[in-house]
């Protein structure tokens, strides 16, 4: 419902109306979307407006109505004089008073900065807690659970308690230069430009200038916004020592970036002993993710939202829940090539049993049928694709397929592999191919299909690529192989360079002798059927007697995973031979030169 008698005129494709507060401050509200959808206001902080949703609000609007709002002293709001006519108490009157006047319902908040801070203080008060759905908040804690964090903390001063307290509050310093009534308007009435503040934010979030909206009244609002800071270290109601805590029963969840400059997210440790269901998602970002990953928070609002209207909780919101027994990797999705049999249905296997889903696929589509029958019958859950590697455009519909189907996968282990040996001069030049092909490209087009989504996901994840101990271990007769394991192990290594900074990491498997069925279907080129036959027969007996068995790669998998390992040799020989080899390279050569496993 809009309010009796507003003014109505057009802004940035969204209808805008004015709402009057109990105090004479005028809002400017703008209105798009789904006018039959669920009701999500949209707020920001300082020195933002309401264009700080361009990005998110396209993203939205089909389903939902939206209804943007400026804040008090922001854009084509009235900004009203007074030391504390500009706080966070005052923003939460302004937003129970456009509540009132837009819905007539609960509606759902997303909110960031200054913006979020606000509504944590609208959503602890009894009255008002019936008239919000669900919260998601984005870089803006309640100043009360934030200050009851740091207390806790201080009365018992360990060196980690005092020096997160320090930290937390070292990095909201720069408050107190802008609490300083004179100091602060000349610094950001000449210091501060649109243009400056832009590039600056750009850089700092690591994305283009033009990914940074800002309205047309931002050298206004740089300097009237900042107000904010003195109301909130002068009110002891506010200030980030002296606030307190209150509870609230709105459904809440908050995202947060590892690198946001002004809040560390470890200050939100203590907030389950304030709200009710609460879920926190640590983005690899930084303090502006409405910019940065857009997508993210639509995604994740739209999640909450659902859930609260539908009553069902979806795995990828379930992940995030606080304050609930999970097994390591509980209700996450990992995607396992060559999963059929093998080190890649053993690490199948292990990750369902830590609470994963999983998808398996196999260039044997009864392979991975069975893989997934066997998961489900021990009580996991896993879905069977057929796949092969080596095919770049199935890797790119699987991905997409995945992804459409299950979501981005948290894992990905790139298992898929074929043996080769034999003379290169007896390799035909289709038999090196064809190894090259499946297990260095089927590696490099997974990775490619899928560690777009995840790094832009912003949530992290991990990438396994099951390299060898031939990759460092240079042998008569194995160069196919050898030379397409070497080329997985330095490809890991600079994609995981390449990745770092999205959170995304990437671990290098490397077993020595296992027993799986790529001995018994190991190629040998230069030698008849007859042979190639026996030599098969003679190293799967080997193998066999060897005695490492897939499922104990499969665990030490799961373990490089949670650690976030990089390089890992499995296998006690794979661990001797990895350290051999960077230390003595020429024995290691030399070894290669004198000695052939084909040699009998």
């Amino acid at each position: 419902m809009r309010p009796i008698g507003a003014t109505i005129e057009r802004d940035d494709a969204a209808v805008r109306h004015h709402v009057t507060t109990p105090d004479g401050v005028r809002i400017a509200v703008y209105e798009e979307g789904n006018p039959d959808g669920e009701t999500v206001l949209l707020l920001h902080g300082w020195p933002d407006s309401h264009r700080l949703w361009d990005s998110v609000a396209p993203l939205l609007r089909d389903r939902y109505r939206l209804i943007r709002v400026d804040n008090r002293g922001h854009g084509r709001s009235s900004s009203p004089s007074g030391r504390q006519a500009i706080s966070t108490r005052r923003i939460a009157d302004d937003y129970a008073a456009v509540i009132a006047h837009v819905a007539d319902k609960p509606v759902h908040i997303i909110a960031h900065d200054w913006g979020s801070v606000s509504t944590w203080e609208l959503i602890t008060r009894p009255p008002e807690q019936a008239r919000v759905a669900s919260f998601t908040s984005i870089s803006g804690p309640s100043m009360g659970h934030f200050a009851a964090w740091a207390r806790r903390r201080l009365l018992r001063p360990s060196p980690a308690n005092v020096g997160h307290v320090v930290a937390a509050l070292a990095s909201f310093a720069y408050s107190i230069v802008l609490s300083v009534p004179v100091l602060s308007t000349l610094l950001l009435r000449y210091g501060v430009s649109a243009g400056r503040w832009r590039r600056q934010q750009a850089a700092a979030e690591g994305i283009a200038p033009e990914r940074i909206h800002l309205g047309e009244t931002f050298e206004h609002d740089v300097v009237d916004g900042a107000r904010i800071y003195r109301s909130t270290l002068t009110s002891r109601h506010t200030n980030p020592l002296t606030a307190r805590p209150l509870p609230t029963r709105v459904p809440v969840q908050v995202l947060i970036g590892k690198r946001d400059p002004a809040i560390r997210y470890r200050s939100y440790a203590d907030v389950p002993r304030w709200t009710g269901d609460l879920w926190l998602r640590l983005v690899h970002g930084g303090h502006w993710l409405p910019f940065s990953h857009p997508e993210l928070v639509a995604q994740a609002a739209e999640e909450l939202i659902e859930s609260v209207r539908t009553g069902t909780e979806p795995r990828s919101l379930r992940r995030w829940r606080v304050g609930t027994d999970r097994r390591p990797f509980a209700d996450q999705l990992v995607v396992v090539t060559g999963a059929g049999s093998g080190i890649g249905r053993a690490t199948a296997h292990a990750f369902a049993g830590a609470g994963a889903e999983v998808v398996v696929s196999d260039i044997d589509p009864a392979a991975s049928a069975e893989t997934a029958e066997l998961i489900g019958r021990a009580g996991g859950v896993a879905y069977a694709y057929r796949l092969d590697v080596s095919d770049p455009a199935s890797v790119d519909e699987h991905a997409r397929e995945v992804i459409a189907e299950h979501g981005v996968p948290d894992v990905l282990v790139n298992n898929a592999g074929i043996g080769h040996a034999g003379a290169f001069l007896q390799t035909p030049a289709a038999d090196f191919d064809r190894v090259l092909q499946v297990n260095l490209q089927g590696v490099i087009g997974m990775c490619r299909a899928f560690a777009g989504a995840m790094s832009e996901r912003g949530l992290g994840g991990q990438i396994v690529n099951l390299a060898s101990m031939a990759a460092y271990s240079p042998q008569r007769e194995f160069s196919a192989y050898s030379t397409s394991k070497s080329a997985v192990f330095m490809f890991s290594d600079c994609l995981r360079a390449e990745l770092a900074r999205s959170g995304v990491g990437v671990t290098t498997v490397c077993p020595g002798v296992v027993h799986t069925n790529i001995t018994a279907t190991t190629r040998f080129s230069g030698v008849s059927d007859e042979e190639e036959h026996r030599l098969q027969q003679h190293f799967d007996a080997l193998y066999r007697r060897r005695g490492y068995t897939p499922d104990k790669v499969a665990e030490r998998i799961l373990r490089a995973v949670l650690a976030g390992e990089t390089i890992v040799p499995v296998t006690p020989e794979a661990v001797v031979q990895y350290h051999f080899s960077r230390f003595a390279p020429k024995l290691t050569r030399l070894a290669a030169a004198r000695m052939s496993l084909l040699d009998r």
